[in-house]
């Protein structure tokens, strides 16, 4: 755990410096680009989990990795090329977030499996985030 906070601590401390050294735009892009490129790569790792059939959470991860990848390359992407109109409302950013809510839905049921706990009351959580973004943004 001490090593965890270090690195939080570390981290975080580069991204404040790296503000401070390039501004706010060239930082969130550069922390954008990293977060989505280390997200791919987790997801490639929980799928050749998945494949080796080494945990039953992975094909879940797998998905939920591979969702936020695809979501905040989009941003990036979007923000790098300086907001095209072509992106600004692509139905094709929908197939990243469908992979991170499959992600869930599955990681949600297989920990709902593991407890012996009954489907619907482990997508619980899965219904009421949506039912509060559905509220928010209506």
């Amino acid at each position: 755990m001490r090593g965890a906070l270090f690195l939080l601590v570390a981290s975080g401390s580069a991204f404040v410096a790296i503000r401070f050294a390039f501004g706010y735009e060239r930082a969130i892009a550069i922390a954008y680009g990293l977060v989505a490129a280390m997200a791919l790569s987790i997801s490639g790792t929980f799928f050749w989990l998945w494949r080796a059939r080494a945990t039953p959470l992975a094909l879940g991860m797998g998905f939920s990795w591979s969702g936020t990848a695809g979501v905040l390359g989009w941003w990036w992407t979007y923000r790098l090329l300086d907001r095209p109109d072509a992106m600004a409302e692509s139905l094709a950013l929908f197939a990243f977030v469908a992979a991170y809510f499959v992600g869930a839905v599955l990681h949600f049921q297989v920990v709902g499996r593991s407890l012996g706990r009954r489907a619907m009351l482990l997508l619980l959580p899965v219904i009421l985030t949506l039912t509060v973004a559905i509220s928010a943004a209506i």
